[in-house]
């Protein structure tokens, strides 16, 4: 590595190689698909639980196709999974992974602007927080929310 054009200084070894590009360019396209407000309120939504698109435009006192588009694009970026049951089409969150991104993600918005990280968040070289506090309740997430998103009747309807 070269030096730097600063005053002499180390820098921490990495610890695990970078990312493959393609891995970088999808966690960029998640990022802008969870990047708008409105968005990140489904998101917000769906992580107490599963919901069905009319209640979700109720909620959020918008119209039906607007919530529709919206949820379209997390369903591309895979942040979201439906369900049909009749006529009503249920989304939740993908999985547990999604839930933890969303929560951590609004938790350290909360934070105050310069406030040190507290004891219990992950530091650089760990994967998962330290208090269960900061770890979604993925104890609600069904098999079919961590199943491939496909379009497929609700439990006990043939």
């Amino acid at each position: 590595m070269p030096p730097c054009a600063e005053a002499p200084h180390t820098h921490a070894p990495r610890r695990r190689p970078p990312a493959p590009a393609e891995a970088v360019e999808r966690a960029a396209a998640i990022f802008r698909a969870a990047g708008d407000v409105a968005r990140l309120r489904l998101l917000e939504r769906l992580g107490e639980g599963e919901c069905c698109v009319t209640e979700l435009a109720a909620e959020a006192s918008e119209p039906l196709s607007t919530v529709s588009q919206r949820l379209r694009v997390l369903r591309a970026e895979g942040l979201v999974s439906r369900r049909r049951e009749g006529k009503h089409i249920y989304y939740a969150l993908a999985d547990g992974h999604v839930a933890e991104l969303i929560h951590n993600a609004l938790a350290h918005a909360h934070e105050a602007p310069g406030a040190p990280p507290p004891d219990d968040a992950p530091g650089p070289d760990t994967d998962r927080p330290a208090s269960t506090e900061l770890v979604p309740d993925t104890d609600r997430l069904s098999s079919v929310d961590l199943e491939p998103d496909t379009e497929r009747p609700a439990p006990g309807v043939a």
